[in-house]
């Protein structure tokens, strides 16, 4: 018998409650005593991000840095989220971000996290891995997010534009504020000297430049040729057709409602905002924005 996805039972849509002083659902908290005992590596490498930030474009970048050369046939065979695996994520009856982690049989291992800094395991601060964090201007991360939560079924209803708009800004969304977000890791910057910050916007305007100051990062020195072999396999349209790259593969993800990688532009957020939303935005922002050594851009 023939069964129709559109009319199959999905679990209802989680529920955001408080975790530690940030908004979570239990998708990312259920596994907490495991994920914060995980033994890091010295060699480990550690992708940060607030969601919808240029997590998956940075993932594949570093993968193909890493084993484009050596391993070509993991860019057809496996999906971006089994390469990079998002160590919070708990996901039955498959499988936990941790246990993926665990079994990576790659050197370096590349993990995904999005947590605030408080909460990354410490043994990752004890073996002094690298991390790499990538942030995104609070508008255009809002907007994208907003699609991605209509999409996916995973995450707690998003409900209409302005109302979320209003509980981004309150901080009520999975992975808490992106204001404490963006700031606890730039904090953490100045402290602890293997984390390397980048923003979207840097990337969209020029992506080559931002793979060459992560080589230095990283202390790789890819051939020319390889460098532009990469640059132009993460252009934006190239991994969104790519299956291994666009979550296509995900079952808890709607593409009839929105595609994983939509618009990956700056600037989206004039499509969305009011002026009124706009004005309001930025006069929040101004109060929680304080660190002028922290400055993002709306438009490139």
């Amino acid at each position: 018998m023939s069964v129709d996805p559109d009319k199959m039972d999905l679990p209802s849509r989680p529920e955001l409650f408080d975790f530690h002083g940030v908004s979570m659902i239990h998708g990312f908290t259920d596994n907490w005593e495991n994920i914060q005992n995980f033994q890091a590596r010295p060699d480990d490498i550690l992708i940060a991000t607030y969601p919808k930030a240029g997590t998956t474009w940075v993932s594949y970048i570093l993968d193909l840095l890493y084993f484009g050369q050596t391993a070509p046939e993991r860019q057809t065979s496996i999906p971006v989220y089994e390469r990079v695996p998002f160590l919070e994520m708990v996901m039955p009856p498959m499988y936990t971000g941790l246990d993926l982690a665990n079994n990576l049989p790659t050197s370096p291992r590349l993990i995904k996290t999005h947590y605030p800094v408080q909460f990354v395991p410490k043994s990752f601060w004890e073996q002094n891995c690298r991390m790499i964090y990538v942030a995104r201007n609070a508008k255009d991360n809002v907007v994208s997010y907003f699609h991605f939560d209509r999409m996916n079924k995973a995450h707690p209803d998003p409900g209409d534009w302005s109302s979320y708009l209003h509980r981004f800004k309150e901080g009520k969304m999975v992975f808490g504020s992106w204001y404490d977000h963006v700031n606890g890791w730039w904090k953490k910057k100045q402290t602890y000297s293997n984390l390397h910050y980048m923003f979207f916007e840097d990337m969209v305007e020029d992506t080559g430049r931002e793979i060459e100051k992560l080589c230095r990062f990283l202390g790789l020195s890819p051939s020319v040729e390889e460098k532009k072999q990469i640059t132009s396999g993460v252009q934006f349209d190239n991994m969104k057709k790519n299956d291994m790259a666009n979550y296509s593969t995900v079952p808890v993800m709607d593409f009839k409602v929105s595609p994983f990688m939509r618009k990956g532009k700056v600037g989206d957020w004039k499509n969305h905002f009011t002026v009124a939303q706009s004005e309001e935005f930025d006069e929040d922002y101004k109060k929680k924005m304080t660190d002028p050594t922290l400055q993002f851009r709306t438009v490139v």
